[in-house]
């Protein structure tokens, strides 16, 4: 982010209430390589746009699945959609996320002091923890897909929804009340400690029960593709049941890793925000595929 958005964020530090309009425009502008004007850039805005952050995983998810299961149907096999659909949120962000998680395992990695930390974080280059962070990472997103879709469409295309939902959700409790920015400028500055803890708990019941409902249509599917429809309905609760373990263990490792970040940098920047979305979302496929 640059300094002139920096200046009117700390501007508008006082400004009125933004509309969900205008949220869905600061989510989809900064999280997303959507050409997405944005109308503000203040701390209300950004409050918004973090309470709007899982609409944006729901999309991109939808994407994601959308791919893989188009390749799934055409004969792929499992393993090339499930490579597709891990493919599709790089993307979309342009790998956004994928290198703040980088750039934060190679601070975490270094153990340099903070101001030390912050500054490899901030290079343009990416060393070893970066590239083996984010190697694992993906191979552990593709494995666990490849292994949905092998159930069935819907389970590997709803697991894929929710895992985007859940991990722009850990970044929405990422940004709670409370947890300061690690830097003065950035998108951390902007967003950090902005949302308040009533309206983030409000959406991270509407994701889990959009969770609930993806997983046992996924459940759903995988049973009845072996032929065990009698199964169907106890397999829907267990899906059910699993796509929200999958919600809550994406934000216990968001949290998990939130606070290493904290202790260790001081508070967030929008490198943290993306590690905490990757790894959220990993964590959420890999509860999803087991069972």
């Amino acid at each position: 982010m640059d300094s002139e958005g920096t200046a009117r964020a700390s501007a508008g530090e006082g400004a009125g209430r933004a509309s969900t309009g205008e949220g869905m425009r600061f989510a989809f502008g900064t999280l997303t390589v959507l050409r997405v004007r944005l109308t503000r850039w203040d701390r209300a805005a950004g409050r918004a746009g973090m309470l709007c952050a899982p609409a944006v995983g729901v999309a991109v998810g939808a994407a994601s699945a959308a791919l893989g299961s188009a390749l799934l149907l055409l004969g792929s096999g499992p393993l090339l959609a499930a490579v597709a659909s891990t493919a599709v949120p790089a993307a979309l962000t342009r790998g956004l996320h994928l290198d703040g998680l980088a750039d934060t395992a190679d601070g975490l990695g270094s153990n340099k002091p903070a101001d030390e930390a912050l500054r490899i974080m901030k290079a343009s280059d990416i060393g070893p923890f970066g590239v083996l962070t984010v190697v694992l990472v993906l191979l552990a997103q593709v494995a666990a897909l490849a292994g949905l879709y092998g159930r069935g469409l819907l389970a590997g295309a709803s697991a894929a929804v929710v895992a985007g939902a859940a991990s722009r959700l850990a970044m929405t409790l990422a940004c709670r009340t409370g947890v300061p920015p690690a830097r003065r400028d950035g998108l951390g500055a902007v967003v950090a400690g902005g949302v308040p803890a009533g309206a983030a708990a409000a959406v991270a019941a509407a994701v889990a029960v959009l969770a609930a409902a993806a997983g046992a249509a996924g459940a759903a599917d995988a049973v009845g593709a072996v032929g065990a429809l009698p199964g169907v309905l106890p397999g829907a609760l267990t899906g059910a049941v699993r796509g929200v373990l999958a919600v809550a263990a994406a934000l216990a490792a968001g949290e998990l890793l939130l606070r290493r970040c904290r202790a260790r940098l001081g508070g967030v920047t929008g490198d943290v925000f993306g590690a905490v979305c990757e790894t959220a979302a990993t964590a959420a496929l890999v509860v999803s595929a087991l069972g």
